[in-house]
């Protein structure tokens, strides 16, 4: 089995991870929906200077209808998301709506698809929810606001909706042409935001540096190695393991931010490492029908063979 698709979106999800500790060093004067917006902006547009540099750039035979729909869903996570933080806090916001989005996948890919959940997914699964739960036991005082539950609930449904979709973008793009487009008609389903809150703290040096960060390595290169992945694996695999960012907000958040887990907040990480460890190297045989389509495979290659002789 190839883990290399498994390692890409890990590696993704971990620099999403890094966007709330970034974000940290803004000024507070800017708005959670105006980094969203900017993020998708300046991140769609590494993404197309490089796929336009490497000429993978080709509408022809586009899937057009899938990334509209991933650039709307993309559009809709930035208020769901932010606005589930803003009225019941980081932790419950976070792990409510990045926990609930490999449920919603899993639900999508089975009802739309017809495609049941494997056993190993499930678990894995079950694992890393239950370790995103135990996340918030930090010892302080949690407030969980309905509102702010429900919004955060709508941000997983978006964005497992978004990866279902990329991924059948992805069938006829690469994903820097993929993922660049569909960021850039979501920054422009956003932009009115640009017009609406201040844009002061931005235009400072630090601010510009934290947003450059984010668009490029925590928005770029994160969703160029998360569709790169995703290309080869199921989306409710990729949504799973991108619990990973979760987990890596936590850990950034002790060792810069100097907050304090307590014990089932670690046993909360262990989780969510042990959910991600069954899912991407869990049951490596291959299946039946695996070996069967390996079998035909190698039976074509025989006859073509023979036919070239």
């Amino acid at each position: 089995m190839n883990v290399l698709p498994f390692i890409m979106v890990l590696f993704g999800a971990i620099l999403w991870g890094t966007t709330g500790t970034a974000q940290s060093y803004l000024p507070e004067s800017v708005h959670p929906m105006t980094v969203g917006a900017l993020r998708l902006a300046g991140g769609g547009l590494v993404l197309l200077l490089a796929a336009a540099s490497m000429r993978q750039i080709n509408f022809r035979g586009w899937a057009w209808g899938p990334a509209i729909v991933a650039a709307i869903a993309m559009a809709a996570f930035q208020p769901f998301f932010f606005g589930s933080v803003r009225l019941t806090g980081v932790a419950v916001g976070t792990v409510t709506g990045i926990g609930s989005a490999p449920v919603f996948a899993g639900l999508l890919d089975w009802v739309l698809l017809k495609r049941r959940p494997s056993k190993k997914w499930m678990a894995a699964t079950a694992l890393a929810i239950a370790g995103c739960a135990l996340l918030l036991l930090t010892g302080d005082e949690v407030s969980v606001n309905p509102s702010g539950v429900g919004l955060a609930l709508g941000a997983g449904l978006t964005f497992a909706i978004y990866s279902m979709t990329s991924k059948t973008v992805l069938e006829s793009a690469e994903p820097s042409a993929a993922v660049g487009v569909v960021f850039t008609l979501s920054a422009l389903l956003l932009s009115p935001v640009l017009f609406i809150y201040p844009l002061d703290g931005v235009m400072s040096t630090e601010g510009v540096s934290v947003v450059l960060y984010i668009a490029v390595a925590a928005t770029a290169v994160a969703y160029f190695l998360y569709s790169s992945g995703l290309k080869s694996l199921p989306a409710s695999t990729a949504v799973t393991l991108a619990l990973a960012e979760p987990l890596t907000a936590a850990v950034l958040g002790v060792l810069i931010v100097g907050e304090r887990l307590g014990f089932f907040a670690w046993t909360g990480v262990g989780l969510i490492l042990a959910g991600l460890v069954v899912l991407a190297f869990g049951n490596r045989s291959k299946s039946k029908e695996e070996l069967e389509i390996e079998r035909l495979r190698q039976g074509l290659r025989r006859e073509e063979g023979e036919v070239d002789q």
